[in-house]
């Protein structure tokens, strides 16, 4: 690989960072203060930039025009930004490809030939013809224009495919002949949080909220209906299957490969499910409940006939499956197929076998079942980080998993379920020197006593002077598990010599729902104080200091970075909070938000929950008077799932009350939501402009390479 890279002293970097930058602080846009107060259980909490929250006003898109003025002048004066770019995207240029799926009469499978903004949808014929068959790449422009599912009929003769435009969870959906590419009727339009199920070749189910009044954006949407379209019908006519005298956040349905039954989940929160089933085969069918609460997560997995298959953490918090006959389904009847371990399973289904993933200290381990729940075999793997796929249709004869961890791009592997042997299917040709890098497992204590464990990834040979850039990232929450994968953005990070560490926090799904219970509502803190104390390892083990820490997270994960520098502003240098939820007092009353209470809980719970909730909400946390890192926010101006006003909000305290010269931006990108279907262009763009931020506010005006070998 030919080095573009300048090789330099950290302590060169840091004395040759002008002095003009620090005496000549940042001149902000002036955010207007208003004379909102709301009133909490007898306690006043005033609410100055309410009116940034009105996503529709033209004050608001002043706003958001004059900050990221301020923003990308600031970005454009780094040096070293463009070549950071150029190294992003020549190590983003190599072919990607998916597994491979049939249906009907072809072939199917995305591929990116290598910059392109959006995958395109291949096929192959019986003689190996290739065809585009969907390129989003045409749906728009500018590009902002993705394509979500991709569900076929039971024949393959027809397909429904969802498109989100400018990001938005809410989503559009057309109906095709695969044969003659003809749209055979209106396209369905204000869908969201939906899968598409065909029931056979007639209809499909699909799940939806009544078109929220005032800002589709931001308004709250909390009633979640399934609904059943019928082919050749107009939408008004689809009829509601369930959801409208039983009101739920969350309705999803999906059909059994047989087509014999209608599984349907329904929940208030993002945790635990009530559990039905309808069969198909008689018309008129009574919907039957399994489970008739929200105590436990619970899916039907597969069938054979009327034998139902159910994973569920119901008396097993880190799950098992089940089985159990359609005629008396409740959980009084279930019995152990593949019992509870110590380590956390998700189960896929493929070929007619049962293939259960485990998660053992955030890393893979699979092993394959038949249906009796007799162990054939645990699968080899081609190292230590995450394994992911094995699932198709049960007349398949050949599957397909896929291989990653920070260090290794992912790669496809084809598996034979009757043998047991894996060969590679499609390797990526990415110009990253795996082997040059390491990721090392360590455990660290955090407040309370607990061992977390975190991943440490780097070129080999780093000297730990504490003066290594590190992205400490984070997420810890709504039992989403940070398993090991390849980043590109990553990778040009470590090649600079910086740290890659991911830390996973409780709140997460790493171990179970132990693990995910101990980071909610009254223990959310629990969260910060393990971010705060995977910071604090780093800095004692040398592999860094706070000189050269950046925090990072996402969602949730922005969260934790908002509540980590408000709550010890002194640990990092630069902080980067990306779609965080920053208003918790408020974080409810928008779009879906009321769904996320089983992890935080709502300020209208209670007093206490209040006073918790206000004790590290982030926006009511930015104090005057106290130095703050260097701090770049980023969000997307049509987010709808965690709405942009929480980072404007955040924003605009944190600018009004810095007391210290490091710089607050904030990076709005226009037609953009939460951050699916982005193009690649954007990511690109945005990763080199964190990345940029970041380094620059370390102290560097060239890109770092390590010094020692």
């Amino acid at each position: 690989m030919k080095k573009i890279l300048i090789l330099m002293a950290v302590s060169t970097s840091i004395a040759s960072l002008g002095q003009s930058q620090k005496a000549t602080p940042l001149k902000y846009p002036k955010t207007a203060k208003g004379e909102t107060v709301d009133v909490y259980f007898d306690t006043k909490v005033s609410d100055p930039y309410r009116w940034l929250e009105d996503d529709k006003s033209e004050e608001t898109a002043a706003w958001v025009k004059e900050e990221n003025k301020v923003t990308y002048d600031y970005l454009a004066q780094i040096p070293f930004r463009n070549a950071l770019k150029s190294r992003l995207e020549k190590l983003w240029n190599y072919e990607k490809i998916s597994a491979p799926f049939k249906e009907g009469n072809f072939i199917y499978y995305h591929k990116n030939n290598g910059l392109q903004n959006q995958s395109v949808l291949y096929r192959k014929d019986a003689k190996g013809k290739e065809e585009v068959f969907l390129d989003p790449n045409t749906f728009s422009k500018l590009g902002t224009t993705s394509l979500g599912s991709v569900d076929f009929s039971e024949d393959g003769s027809k397909v429904a495919y969802s498109i989100s435009e400018g990001g938005s969870d809410w989503r559009k959906v057309i109906l095709m002949d695969v044969n003659s590419f003809k749209q055979l009727e209106d396209t369905l339009v204000d869908i969201k949080f939906s899968s598409i199920a065909w029931k056979a070749n007639e209809g499909f189910y699909y799940s939806s909220y009544d078109k929220p009044k005032g800002s589709q954006l931001s308004a709250k949407t909390d009633q979640h209906k399934l609904y059943y379209h019928k082919l050749g019908t107009p939408q008004k006519e689809d009829k509601v299957i369930f959801g409208a005298d039983q009101k739920r956040r969350y309705v999803g349905g999906s059909v059994t490969e047989d087509n014999r039954y209608l599984v349907i989940t329904a929940a208030n929160s993002t945790y635990g499910n009530e559990l039905y089933i309808q069969d198909l085969t008689k018309p008129n069918s009574p919907i039957v409940t399994i489970v008739d609460n929200f105590k436990s997560d619970s899916n039907i997995l597969d069938n054979e006939g009327s034998k139902l298959f159910i994973e569920t953490d119901l008396n097993a918090p880190n799950k098992r499956i089940v089985s159990v006959d359609f005629s008396n389904p409740k959980p009084e009847n279930w019995k152990n197929v593949i019992p509870e371990t110590e380590n956390v399973l998700t189960p896929t289904t493929g070929a007619g076998f049962i293939f259960a993933n485990y998660m053992k200290d955030a890393v893979s381990i699979v092993k394959q079942y038949d249906y009796s729940g007799k162990l054939l075999r645990e699968i080899q793997l081609p190292g230590l980080g995450t394994a992911s796929g094995f699932g198709s249709k049960k007349t398949e004869k050949t599957l397909y998993y896929s291989f990653t961890n920070y260090i290794t791009p992912g790669t496809i592997y084809s598996f034979e379920p009757k043998s047991g042997k894996s060969a590679v299917y499609a390797k990526p040709k990415v110009d990253f020197k795996s082997e040059d890098f390491v990721s090392t497992q360590v455990f660290y204590t955090s407040k309370d006593g607990t061992k977390i464990p975190m991943i440490i990834t780097h070129k080999k040979g780093l000297k730990l002077d504490g003066k290594n850039p590190t992205i400490l990232y984070g997420y810890g929450g709504f039992n989403i598990s940070l398993t090991p994968s390849f980043a590109v953005s990553n990778a040009v990070w470590m090649e600079n010599g910086g740290i890659y560490a991911v830390a996973n926090l409780r709140g997460g799904g790493e171990y179970g729902k132990k693990w995910h219970d101990a980071g909610t509502k009254m223990q959310k803190q629990n969260v910060f104080n393990d971010f705060i104390a995977a910071a604090e390892y780093l800095i004692a083990k040398k592999y860094t200091s706070s000189d050269f820490l950046a925090i990072r997270g996402g969602s949730n994960g922005g969260l934790l970075v908002g509540a980590t520098m408000t709550q010890r502003p002194d640990l990092m240098k630069v902080a980067l909070p990306a779609v965080g939820v920053m208003d918790m007092l408020r974080y409810h009353t928008f779009t879906s938000g009321a769904g996320w209470a089983f992890d935080y809980g709502t300020s209208a719970d209670s007093k206490e929950m209040f006073e918790y909730i206000k004790g590290y909400s982030p926006v009511a946390n930015v104090k005057s008077g106290t130095k703050y890192p260097a701090t770049m926010v980023t969000t997307g101006d049509h987010d709808d799932r965690v709405v942009p006003a929480h980072s404007f909000k955040f924003a605009a305290e944190l600018q009004e009350k810095q007391a210290g010269p490091n710089p607050v931006l904030i990076r709005i990108d226009i037609n953009a939501g939460h951050g699916a279907g982005k193009s690649l262009a954007a990511t690109i763009q945005e990763n080199c402009d964190i990345q940029a931020f970041t380094l620059y506010n370390m102290g560097f005006t060239t890109l770092p390479t390590l010094t020692n070998p």
